[in-house]
């Protein structure tokens, strides 16, 4: 249906094992870059868990909410100019040296949070960490794509994502095992020096990608790199594809180094490849992934379970489910396809959705009465919005929670969490009175009979999430863009994922507030129809093919918006010609 393709073999999960047992060398390349996105997902993870404990040791941070948002986002925005700037090093100094310097600032990122003796050192460090992790996370899925056999590419390059994935949920096994350890957070944070120190060791142990020296004229070294990767009887093919491939873009476009932004949107491949990789690092953030996971908590809450070590348990079986969709990933990308896996994934996601904007709205209607017999049992403790209402005998969990002068917690009825409980001032001093009585404290959802199905629903979302938009945009970026434009393109894709993530994440609080949380994953939801109607039309198959093939591919291609009818046959020979 895509033009030019090269069927990948059925078993290519098999070939990638077989590979790896035959040529270890190619699996070194992989999971020595790879460890890029280690780092990737620990820091993305592991913040959460630290900041308990950061707010502990600086009570500014503690005070002002600002700060908090500081020492998260500002990783966030490191990242942004990380990615940035990534794309000009990669096309520049070349993939391996880009690995290097996001090790190396990632490291002193590390050390100066670790050491940090103040908020301010704190957030310089946050900086640091987040410009290693945003270069990095293109560059990662660049070198192991460039490095990879046409056949296995796809499944290779999920290993970064299935790495990324098994960061954040070493991040939460790591934050479990030092909240009993003398300087928590700075263990939690610090630890991850040792992974960063091992891949820099590595890296310089390897080459640099075999496509950038070939496009830097360094030609033999990039064949006696290649003789390593592929076999005897397919290394000359590969060889001469690589060679026609640079020969014809220094053809039509010169030999000069410099690459400018009209350059790119006027180049017929280079633009529509850029249109299919930044829309699905968007719609990646914009589907809503990082916050099902930061609103996994109130999800727990919703289910009856109100205990946060019993919630942070259940975080760490949400980061299972994560890992566990990358190595699905893993085995379907080259045999399922890189389209029909974003489909099949986005399905899933609206379902997932559908299912959790349902369960937050029949929760918010309906949650457990505030009683005032109940609310009279903590005398000095009954929240005073609920004591100056003209029409308490209407307050319900959802309005207890929403008070904000001062804020206001629900304790749940001793005999039943959905009857009627009490409305309480939010206070450590409240939360223990009520834990005494064997009742269950609510502050941030409240008790249904519906809380079930939410963790389905979330479990669903993930699961759905994880093996198609969490790992498939990285993998196209890495594949779809012809070698002079690579480095650039795939760094305006990822500085995209960045900028969205961080919109989202920065809007996500304030839309639950003027419209609630039901309505907010409804709106997610519709994104999620968007996203899926843009894969449909946009979004080339490019399973099993050659990446020197692939510009050909974006060459021929005319756009599918009649997405639903089959292409005729002959439609497609023409363009394999």
């Amino acid at each position: 249906m895509e033009g030019i393709h090269v069927e990948a073999d059925a078993s290519a999960f098999r070939d990638c094992f077989s590979l790896a047992w035959k040529n270890p060398y190619v699996l070194r390349l992989a999971f020595s870059a790879g460890i890029g996105g280690l780092l990737f997902g620990y820091d993305t993870g592991v913040i959460s868990g630290a900041l308990l404990y950061i707010r502990d040791d600086f009570k500014s941070v503690d005070r002002k909410t600002v700060l908090q948002e500081s020492v998260v986002s500002m990783a966030v925005a490191g990242a942004i100019i990380g990615a940035a700037i990534g794309g000009w090093l990669n096309d520049r100094f070349g993939r391996r040296t880009a690995i290097l310097i996001a090790d190396f600032l990632f490291f002193i990122g590390l050390v100066v949070m670790a050491s940090a003796p103040n908020p301010a050192l704190l957030i310089v460090g946050r900086v640091f960490v987040g410009l290693g992790v945003g270069m990095a996370s293109m560059t990662a899925p660049l070198y192991i794509s460039e490095a990879s056999p046409a056949k296995i590419r796809g499944a290779l390059v999920s290993t970064n994502g299935f790495l990324i994935t098994g960061g954040q949920f070493l991040s939460y096994l790591i934050n479990l095992a030092f909240t009993k350890a003398p300087g928590t957070w700075r263990w939690m944070l610090g630890v991850a020096g040792i992974p960063a120190l091992l891949q820099f060791i590595l890296m310089l142990l390897l080459p640099e990608s075999p496509r950038w020296l070939f496009r830097k004229g360094r030609e033999e070294e990039a064949k006696t790199i290649l003789r390593r990767i592929y076999s005897a009887d397919e290394v000359e093919a590969e060889i001469q594809a690589l060679k026609e491939s640079v020969e014809t873009e220094i053809r039509e476009i010169g030999s000069s180094n410099k690459i400018s932004i009209i350059e790119l949107f006027k180049t017929k491949t280079v633009r529509r490849g850029l249109i299919a990789g930044v829309g699905l690092q968007v719609f990646q953030q914009f589907v809503g992934i990082n916050t099902v996971m930061y609103y996994s908590p109130t999800i727990v809450q919703l289910a009856g379970i109100a205990s946060n070590q019993t919630a942070l348990l259940l975080s760490l079986v949400t980061a299972g489910l994560n890992t566990l969709g990358s190595i699905v990933s893993i085995y379907f990308i080259d045999r399922t396809g890189r389209k029909k896996l974003l489909i099949i994934s986005l399905c899933g996601v609206i379902i997932s959705l559908g299912l959790l904007s349902a369960v937050f709205h029949e929760t918010t209607s309906h949650s457990p009465l505030v009683s005032p017999i109940e609310t009279s049992h903590f005398t000095n403790y009954t929240c005073p919005d609920y004591s100056s209402a003209r029409n308490s005998a209407a307050w319900d969990c959802m309005k207890c929670l929403k008070s904000s002068s001062p804020d206001c917690g629900f304790c749940a009825s001793k005999a039943d969490k959905l009857l009627p409980g009490a409305c309480l001032i939010l206070n450590d001093t409240t939360k223990d009175t009520c834990h005494v009585e064997n009742r269950l404290w609510y502050t941030r959802g409240c008790p249904s009979k519906y809380g079930w199905l939410a963790l389905t629903g979330l479990a669903l979302y993930i699961i759905f999430f994880s093996p198609g938009m969490g790992t498939v945009p990285w993998i196209v970026n890495s594949e779809i863009y012809p070698l002079r434009y690579r480095g650039v393109c795939g760094g305006i894709a990822a500085t995209a994922n960045w900028i969205s993530n961080l919109i989202v994440a920065q809007s996500f609080l304030s839309l639950t507030q003027a419209i609630g949380t039901s309505w907010t994953f409804l709106i997610f939801g519709l994104i999620s129809v968007v996203a899926l109607i843009f894969v449909l039309i946009y979004v080339p198959e490019t399973k099993g093919l050659p990446i020197e093939e692939v510009e050909k591919m974006l060459e021929l291609r005319a756009l599918h918006f009649k997405f639903w009818e089959k292409r005729p046959k002959t439609l497609e020979k023409s363009q394999a010609l």
